[in-house]
């Protein structure tokens, strides 16, 4: 794998409209076409999925290294499909926010897509597939480590060590339906919980039984009994109930028990 590798893939696809969500991998990949003076447009979706956080740090990226920035509705939260959250719920996220960007613009739209993404569970592949969305890291052969390695060559350490974050649509047990302010929610105890115990693998689960904080299990002895309190005040106030503290699982929300009569 070589930066060149994957400035030859953007050289040959031409006009680009890159799908940035805040994350490493859109990103970098962002930052390089920037640099490979491809005519290159960024597209970042806002919705009551994406952090405030996130699109923070896309606008604050755009205008520290003049990229030609577009703010877009998803519209994912007009689909009732969407809302349902099935097991496929990503599909119905992409379809509709590759279809806004499609009629936005008539480049060829770019996902930051890595070849690790290639062995999940990705519905949203799907979606990408029938907008005729390219993935420049999976044809350059370049896996997560590879992308955290080309943001750190590039001087984008903040970059490097992002955690994964999914969107917060991703905390909402299958089959529970997804609720903007519940989100609002999940995202507050994960930032509180950040500003606590350092950057990491934290989540917030909603959950049939009440949500359920997830954390690196090297963390969980430094989540001291009275800031559990302060935080499961806030989720009482809000509503919700506090169901439990547990080492982070990745995809713990995402229940294949409830697939039946949905294909992928």
């Amino acid at each position: 794998m070589s930066e060149q590798q994957l400035i030859d893939v953007l050289e040959q696809i031409g006009d680009l409209a890159i799908a940035v969500s805040g994350g490493v991998d859109s990103m970098t990949l962002a930052e390089i076409a920037h640099r490979s003076g491809a005519e290159t447009a960024m597209f970042h979706a806002v919705s009551p999925a994406v952090p405030p956080h996130a699109t923070a740090r896309v606008r604050a990226h755009a205008k520290a290294h003049g990229w030609d920035l577009h703010i877009v509705g998803a519209g994912e939260f007009d689909d009732p499909a969407y809302m349902a959250n099935p097991l496929n719920r990503c599909y119905f996220c992409k379809s509709n926010l590759y279809g806004r960007l499609r009629a936005a613009t008539d480049a060829v739209i770019c996902s930051g897509t890595n070849t690790d993404d290639l062995g999940d569970f990705r519905p949203g592949l799907k979606a990408a597939s029938e907008q005729d969305v390219r993935h420049p890291f999976v044809e350059a052969g370049i896996d997560k480590s590879a992308i955290r390695a080309l943001a750190r060559d590039m001087g984008l350490d903040d970059l490097a060590e992002l955690p994964a974050q999914p969107c917060l649509s991703s905390r909402v047990e299958t089959g529970l339906t997804i609720d903007a302010d519940v989100l609002t929610l999940v995202d507050r105890v994960e930032r509180r919980l950040t500003d606590l115990l350092g950057p990491g693998d934290i989540r917030c689960r909603v959950t049939r039984q009440g949500l359920r904080i997830e954390l690196p299990p090297d963390r969980i002895d430094a989540f001291r009994p009275f800031d559990r309190r302060l935080i499961e005040a806030e989720i009482v106030a809000a509503g919700h109930r506090l169901a439990s503290v547990k080492p982070y699982v990745k995809g713990s929300a995402f229940l294949q028990n409830m697939a039946r009569g949905i294909a992928p």
